[in-house]
C-alpha cells in the first residue's frame, strides 16, 4: 500500500511467523525478509494473541534487528511489556526485541472496549457492561464440574474478554 509516497504492509504476527518459517524452511528466508524490510512501515497486528514457536520467535528478532534505525513498525498486542517472555517462549529473547523495539519509540496505552464489542453490546449480542463479571462467575461456578480439557476448550471458543477472564 503507498500514499503520499510513503509504502506501508499490514499484517498479524501469526501470518508473519508463519509466512517467514515457511520461507526459512524452503530456503528463502533472505528473499522473503526483503518483502518486510521494504516498506517504510510495518505495521504487525495481533502480537501476542498466540505465542511464538522458537523459529517464529528468533525470524520475528531478526525482522526487527534488521529493520532498527531503517524502518518504523507499528504493533498492536493485548500483552503488557512484562509479559512479553511468553510470547517468545523466552525472556532473553523478549528483552533483545523490546530493546530494539522501543527505543525511539512512543507506546500508546489504550484502555476501554474494544470497538468490535461495542457493536455487539450495541446489537444485543453481548450482555450490557458491568454485568459480564456475574456472568463469568456464574460460568466459572458452572465449569467448576468440568474436567480442564473441556475448560479450556470453552475458554478459547469464547469472545476475548470472556476468554481473559475465563483464564485469571
Amino acid at each position: 500500500m503507498q500514499r503520499s509516497g510513503l509504502s506501508a504492509y499490514f499484517i498479524t504476527a501469526h501470518d508473519l511467523a508463519a509466512d517467514l518459517g515457511k520461507a526459512y524452511r524452503e530456503g528463502r528466508l533472505d528473499r522473503r525478509m526483503r518483502v518486510y524490510l521494504a516498506p517504510k512501515v510495518l505495521v504487525i497486528d495481533e502480537v501476542g494473541y498466540l505465542p511464538l514457536d522458537d523459529l517464529g520467535a528468533t525470524i520475528f528478532f531478526q525482522l526487527v534487528s534488521a529493520r532498527y534505525e531503517r524502518g518504523s513498525i507499528i504493533l498492536t498486542s493485548n500483552k503488557s511489556y512484562g509479559d512479553w517472555g511468553s510470547i517468545f517462549g523466552d525472556s532473553i529473547m523478549a528483552t533483545a526485541t523490546l530493546d530494539r523495539l522501543l527505543h525511539h519509540s512512543t507506546t500508546i496505552n489504550i484502555r476501554g472496549e474494544s470497538y468490535r464489542l461495542k457493536d455487539h453490546r450495541k446489537a444485543g449480542l453481548v450482555p450490557p457492561r458491568g454485568q459480564e463479571g456475574a456472568e463469568a462467575a456464574a460460568r466459572s461456578l458452572a465449569s467448576d464440574s468440568v474436567p480442564p480439557k473441556a475448560r479450556q476448550k470453552t475458554a478459547l471458543g469464547s469472545t476475548p474478554s470472556e476468554a481473559k477472564e475465563a483464564h485469571s
